[in-house]
């Protein structure tokens, strides 16, 4: 089968029942994958938008070595390719006139399909984010553990959650959410967790995904400037990694900005261990 037999598809549940296997057999490189696909399959096309996800499959002797989509935002998100394989997606991706304003990968597979689409569609792509996946190796919780408890978030504190949730996004450079956006953002399917010191005050939050393939994703971890430095994010982090493992998690995972050493090195003594870096490009 030629490298270029890519397989596209706007039936999820095909696309699910053919590459489903795959996308759970690396269930931490496949993180964003396999949450974003079950999103859409859970509350339906309108999840990213109104227009219908693109899934393509790239098959080689009856079994799937790579699978893509492209949401209805027109960004595109890829397991591991190969060169070859890069540019043969862009290739039949071109052919198509399908619209793309962007790509998102590990580091390697994103710069070969970025530079493929400007051969072939001449769109000049622009990197606009890196990100380090780490993988859970053994839970270390840090010592000393600053005072107080871990609380889940309930509905009394979606006010407090959502001022929180936007001070993050502007630290990462994300659009702002009111409540009336809040439903259709990354964050509302996410579980909270606050830390709170002894009198009940909330000091440091962490969200993690609802479990698929076994897998749970950190994500976000956020303190507020004026309380970093106390211990509150590892202590809050120990907690939802605790939680996701109880719960049966096998792989639990967190994106960092690996331009930041401090969250680098708190992750890694915790025992988050570095898997893989991912990029982002931007399509003009």
């Amino acid at each position: 089968m030629r490298p270029d037999d890519w397989h596209l598809t706007d039936d999820i549940d095909d696309f699910l029942a053919r590459a489903g296997d795959f996308l759970r057999s690396r269930p931490a490189l496949h993180n964003t994958p396999l949450t974003t696909i079950e999103k859409l399959r859970t509350r339906g096309a309108d999840a990213f938008g109104s227009e219908a996800t693109v899934f393509g499959r790239l098959e080689s002797g009856g079994e799937v070595r790579a699978v893509c989509y492209r949401l209805a935002t027109h960004r595109l998100t890829l397991t591991p390719l190969s060169p070859e394989q890069a540019d043969a997606l862009a290739v039949r991706l071109a052919g198509l006139n399908l619209r793309l304003s962007g790509v998102t990968a590990d580091q390697d597979t994103a710069a070969a399909f970025a530079e493929a689409w400007q051969r072939h569609a001449g769109a000049a792509a622009e990197h606009d984010w890196r990100g380090r996946l780490y993988r859970l190796g053994t839970l270390t919780p840090p010592e000393p553990r600053p005072e107080g408890r871990d609380r889940l978030v309930d509905a009394r504190d979606q006010e407090h959650l959502l001022r929180w949730v936007n001070e993050f996004v502007a630290e990462v450079g994300e659009a702002p959410l009111d409540a009336a956006s809040w439903a259709g953002s990354r964050f509302a399917d996410k579980h909270f967790t606050f830390w709170e010191t002894p009198d009940g005050t909330p000091v440091s939050m962490a969200g993690s995904t609802s479990m698929v393939g076994d897998m749970i994703r950190v994500d976000p971890v956020y303190t507020p400037a004026r309380l970093r430095g106390r211990g509150y994010a590892g202590a809050v982090t120990v907690a939802v990694t605790r939680a996701a493992l109880t719960a049966g998690a096998t792989d639990v995972v967190l994106f960092t900005n690996p331009a930041n050493p401090t969250s680098n090195a708190l992750y890694q003594r915790i025992g988050y261990v570095p898997l893989a870096d991912f990029a982002r490009y931007a399509f003009s």
